[in-house]
């Protein structure tokens, strides 16, 4: 078997069990065993399950890293200064997002392990991922702080994990989602299908008006009771 065979069966192998089991209860013998390598050859190519997993998210956030940097290049050329609209800036993320995937036919996988990456995320994991991508995010961030200024920085924090969290949720469920759909409604949804009922929702929870005191106290009492 060819060297880049081999590394290529066992990022092939570890990403769905990673996307199906989650990080902690994969083991590198439960991955040797599905790709039908020993552990001498995921040690020499990558020295450990941390090394793994990072390449594992590198083969998906490297393309996506720099597709995501040439649209926003693409998008301050066009505005010329002028402030690039949110609506537009979600777009770009949408169709970038689906672009990296698309040439693997694995978005449900991508979707899980953005989730892994959230809700499993170990320190390793989060360091590698600010070292090598922050750069793209915070470029990201900060247009969308360009373009929602009315929000305080703590709400446009949490609005957008609040975004990221409903859209890796409904993509990372998309045969589910495409079953119902098709028994109870009838209907055939595509991806794109989705993206574009998930884009209004996206957007209006991203301009919706501040909580009032009156709600952020009702909410508090309502916690303590």
């Amino acid at each position: 078997m060819a060297q880049s065979d081999t590394v290529t069966r066992i990022l092939d192998t570890a990403e769905v069990l990673f996307a199906e089991r989650g990080f902690a209860e994969t083991s590198l013998r439960n991955i040797t065993s599905k790709a039908r390598v020993n552990l001498a050859a995921v040690n020499y190519h990558f020295g450990s399950k941390k090394a793994l997993i990072q390449a594992v998210f590198a083969r998906y956030l490297d393309p996506f890293s720099q597709r995501f940097h040439t649209a926003l290049d693409e998008l301050e050329v066009k505005y010329k200064g002028d402030v690039i609209p949110l609506e537009v800036l979600l777009e770009t993320m949408a169709g970038t997002v689906l672009a990296v995937p698309a040439e693997r036919n694995s978005l449900k996988v991508f979707m899980r392990l953005l989730g892994l990456a959230y809700s499993q995320a170990q320190g390793h994991l989060r360091r590698y991922i600010q070292q090598q991508y922050g750069d793209v995010f915070t470029r990201f961030t900060e247009l969308v702080r360009q373009a929602t200024p009315e929000l305080p920085d703590a709400e446009r924090f949490w609005r957008l994990h609040f975004m990221l969290g409903t859209v890796i949720f409904t993509l990372s469920g998309l045969d589910a989602l495409r079953d119902i759909a098709a028994k109870d409604y009838n209907e055939q949804v595509t991806v794109r299908d989705l993206v574009k009922r998930l884009r209004p929702v996206v957007v209006a929870g991203m301009n919706a008006p501040l909580p009032s005191a009156v709600d952020e106290g009702h909410y508090a009492n309502a916690c303590a009771s």
